[in-house]
């Protein structure tokens, strides 16, 4: 018999489904239930490798994790990659499919619809429930022709579906009475009820809203979720978090990461910003890195010779090296370890028009961009510390130099499976493609003591898994969880 399924969409984006979907999974696993979460079409450059090769939206990974079980390339079959304003790359069951321009997936994306119900398919053999998370908003009538995400996923699946609104941004009895009009009565009748996120202050304030949604809706409230601070704990969905996240104030070790514009795998920094004696800039464009930074971290990106310009068009380029000359350290992460380098090539033009770029410079390795996607979990030792790593890469191109006789890393915890990364030979600049590295306590403390710091004592692993418990006790006492699974019931 398939499981049961439960869809949760926004009246908008940014609305906080990632993390009530994670939530929610927690506390039915809780109860005893086997769940698997779903997202038919993601639109992300947080992105995660699956144990299979694939890869997934990151908000996925952690949803898994909420679950129990490792992730799967089935929990989010579409994922869009954005590489430019106006085109992604996409991702059809955690493989490369090619790129595609906006206008064109808007027309091709209904072809995608097997895909998704198929992965549906196999995720609901082996659990009682699955939770699915929409994308965007259902009332965007003119999309709605060919949808995959919301509606049109929900209506070919028979999926009952709870609106999720955000009334911290204001205007949420409009929003959810306004999705109510302009859903198609096909649509509507999927629609079970709502939820209201991120409220703050005294939710009987609210009650006068909560009868009016429900008498222009016919809707049932679900609950009202207040403000939930402990998200901050846990890995964010998309670069939209970045628009609120600038400093987070902590200890003397300062670190400093430039926002390029198409930043990838920011959840790398996320033990760093949690470190008590760590405070964290992400710097918004427009802005000097600080001159006081202890390190600098260029980050992963979808688009690196873009990105290239990108920085160099903000000064970044005259910063970062202004900051080498003073002494600091410098650390590249996959994209932001092209940049590092001398040269990027990117002659089949895999991540946009084909050319080639100079480097920053600061460590002696070339890069050609060049097939196939390297997509593998991995673990090594850290060569300076001995401490042990683990995580994954997720990249096109080779990089290699003189700085490569200099690995940061050595993969395999035999050290039987080579090296990545590179060393700059007064040992100031590094290095690698490994995503997922200061997720590990021994090393991230050794790294800290290395800029001054006591070596941290944070608990990472440990931290994500009480902020998921915490998460889902504190849905369990305003969300109707016993209500959610009733409506779900004869479905």
């Amino acid at each position: 018999m398939a499981a049961r399924a439960l869809m949760l969409q926004g009246t908008g984006s940014d609305v906080g489904k990632s993390l009530l979907v994670a939530g929610l999974c927690r506390a039915f696993l809780r109860r005893g239930l086997t769940v698997r979460p779903f997202k038919p079409q993601n639109m992300s450059n947080n992105a995660a490798v699956t144990p299979d090769g694939g890869e997934i939206g990151r908000a996925q990974a952690l949803q898994a994790r909420a679950c129990g079980v490792a992730p799967s390339v089935h929990m989010n079959p579409v994922l869009l990659k954005p590489q430019s304003d106006v085109g992604a790359q996409v991702v059809v069951q955690g493989r490369v499919l090619g790129t595609a321009q906006a206008g064109d997936y808007q027309s091709r994306k209904g072809r995608l619809l097997g895909a998704v119900l198929d992965s549906f398919a196999r995720l609901r053999e082996d659990c009682d429930l699955v939770v699915v998370e929409g994308a965007g908003s259902p009332a965007e009538v003119n999309l709605r022709a060919g949808d995959i995400a919301n509606m049109g996923f929900a209506t070919a699946a028979g999926v009952p579906v709870v609106l999720v609104g955000d009334i911290d941004r204001g205007g949420v009895i409009a929003s959810l009475v306004g999705t109510h009009a302009l859903l198609e009565p096909e649509d509507r009748a999927l629609v079970r009820g709502f939820l209201i996120n991120k409220f703050r202050g005294d939710v009987r304030l609210f009650d006068g809203g909560l009868r009016v949604i429900g008498e222009r809706t016919g809707w049932r409230g679900f609950g009202v979720v207040p403000w939930l601070r402990e998200a901050a704990m846990l890995p964010a969905e998309d670069a939209v978090a970045l628009d609120t996240w600038r400093t987070r104030a902590g200890g003397p070790i300062r670190i400093a990461v430039p926002m390029l514009s198409r930043i990838a795998n920011f959840d790398d920094f996320d033990p760093l910003a949690l470190e008590p004696e760590v405070s964290l800039s992400m710097v918004p464009p427009g802005k000097p890195l600080p001159g006081d930074a202890d390190l600098i971290v260029l980050p992963g990106s979808k688009a690196t010779i873009a990105d290239l310009a990108f920085l160099r068009a903000q000064g970044w380029d005259i910063d970062l090296r202004a900051h080498w000359r003073r002494g600091g350290r410098v650390l590249g992460i996959c994209g932001g370890y092209q940049m590092l380098g001398r040269r990027i090539a990117d002659p089949d033009g895999i991540e946009g028009p084909p050319g080639e770029a100079e480097g920053l410079g600061l460590l002696a390795v070339d890069t050609v961009m060049s097939g196939p996607k390297v997509l593998t979990e991995a673990a090594g030792r850290e060569r300076t510390t001995g401490e042990t790593v683990r995580g994954y890469e997720m990249h096109m191109g080779r990089t290699d130099g003189p700085d490569r006789a200099r690995p940061l890393l050595d993969l395999g915890l035999d050290l039987a499976e080579g090296t990545d990364g590179a060393v700059s030979a007064d040992g100031r600049v590094a290095g690698c493609y490994l995503h997922g590295l200061f997720a590990a306590d021994g090393f991230r403390g050794a790294f800290l003591r290395a800029l001054g710091g006591t070596g941290g004592g944070l608990a990472y692993d440990g931290t994500v898994e009480r902020t998921l418990d915490t998460l889902a006790e504190r849905l369990e006492a305003c969300v109707d969880v016993a209500g959610l699974l009733e409506a779900v019931a004869g479905d």
